[in-house]
């Protein structure tokens, strides 16, 4: 009766965390701390209830799927400051589409660009290993194997996808990757991104790129998968994500945009015509403002910024401390996850997640997550400065 690929699906990671610390109780003196759940909870920006309110009349109709053109022209406004992209390589009615919050995008990617076979057998959808638990579902519900690549033991926890061998790159339809990597806020350079383009071209494959941390950062931008394409003057198999939950602190506003190859693009409108969350005139029109403003943005990081700084203070070197370029999580050794994040509960009432829960083993059977925890940032510096004294205090 129900489909038997949610068999699969039964470890998603906050189900664990769950099962994990069920028969525990948090100290009663002490207020529990819940940084387990990647929700940016900083004040949205002042304008956003203005925006809502002027548009307001847009909720009396039902939405288009591809959005206005004001939203479209908005994005690529944004893309070419943001990433300094050539005019003209971005059009706003081929080459974007807004999306109800990334994760719906990123999932539903899936169904449109993975065929039912590749190379003459199951095709493949390859992915960092620690990753983003979208993407595994992702690829199971388009019926195709996952593979996971180690982004743990290089350079810049990035996976080296062009690395695979010829047999599992011909049978792969879609590259996941994530920069700002979730977990462990590493940036992809140029040259990692023209990579995985050259792998994805070359064996008739999809490059999803997932910038959704792209503009929280600490000391340099991070460049992205669009500069990749610039500079080979086209935007074939190649989409990329990204969302104003983050960026703007609105994780409830569910509005984000998808932007690419303009053939993806168009089967990817097809497809959500049918079974996407279309996105409300009021909230298109309030996103077009938000990426077009970014003074906001610029006071959003600098929260961010001062939670690491409290970060790289509290901590030191210890846990394996290393202050991120991207994203707001702190990816800290703790000898092993499970363990840590039972004592934390039950000891200090803070919640974390195991680092193995964002991953899978590899062939040798270790996972790369295992001795971690992820904590995201997400509070008021004086609540996180509490949470780094109770881990400290605990651990």
């Amino acid at each position: 009766m129900l489909n038997p690929l949610l068999d699969h699906l039964a470890d998603y990671p906050f189900d664990r965390l769950r099962a994990l610390l069920g028969g525990l109780s948090p100290p009663s003196g002490l207020e529990p701390l819940v940084l387990s759940v990647g929700e940016p909870r900083h004040p949205p920006p002042p304008s956003l209830a203005t925006s809502l309110q002027a548009a307001a009349q847009g909720w009396g109709r039902y939405p288009p799927v591809d959005g206005t053109p004001d939203f479209r022209r908005a994005v690529v406004e944004w893309l070419e400051r943001r990433y300094v992209l050539p005019a003209g390589l971005l059009d706003p009615d081929r080459h974007v589409l807004p999306v109800a919050g990334t994760r719906e995008g990123l999932f539903l990617l899936a169904q449109v660009a993975v065929p039912a076979e590749k190379a003459g057998a199951a095709p493949l959808v390859v992915m960092p290993n620690p990753f983003y638990q979208v993407y595994l579902g992702a690829a199971l519900f388009a019926r195709a194997e996952p593979v996971f690549v180690a982004a743990e033991d290089t350079d810049d926890c990035m996976p080296n996808f062009a690395a695979l061998d010829r047999g599992t790159l011909k049978r792969t339809a879609l590259f996941y990757l994530c920069s700002p990597a979730n977990p462990q806020g590493t940036v992809a350079d140029l040259a990692t991104l023209g990579r995985a383009l050259d792998a994805a071209r070359a064996h008739d494959a999809v490059l999803c790129v997932d910038e959704c941390y792209a503009d929280i950062w600490d000391t340099a931008p991070p460049v992205g998968a669009l500069q990749a394409c610039a500079a080979t003057g086209s935007l074939d198999n190649v989409v990329v994500f990204h969302s104003l939950s983050k960026r703007s602190s609105v994780p409830g506003l569910r509005s984000g945009f998808v932007a690419g190859d303009a053939t993806l693009i168009e089967a990817f409108r097809r497809l959500r015509a049918f079974g996407g969350a279309a996105v409300p005139l009021p909230i298109l029109a309030a996103s077009a403002a938000l990426w077009r403003d970014e003074a906001h943005v610029v006071k959003n990081r600098a929260l961010y910024r001062a939670k690491f700084d409290a970060a790289e203070r509290l901590l030191g070197g210890r846990f394996g401390f290393a202050r991120p370029p991207g994203g707001f999580f702190l990816w800290l050794d703790v000898g092993c996850g499970e363990d840590a994040a039972r004592r934390l509960w039950a000891e200090a009432a803070l919640r974390v997640l195991p680092g193995a829960y964002l991953a899978k083993p590899s062939a040798d059977g270790r996972n790369p997550g295992a001795a971690f925890v992820r904590m995201a940032l997400v509070d008021d510096l004086a609540t996180t400065e509490e949470a780094l004294r109770r881990l400290l205090n605990t651990l």
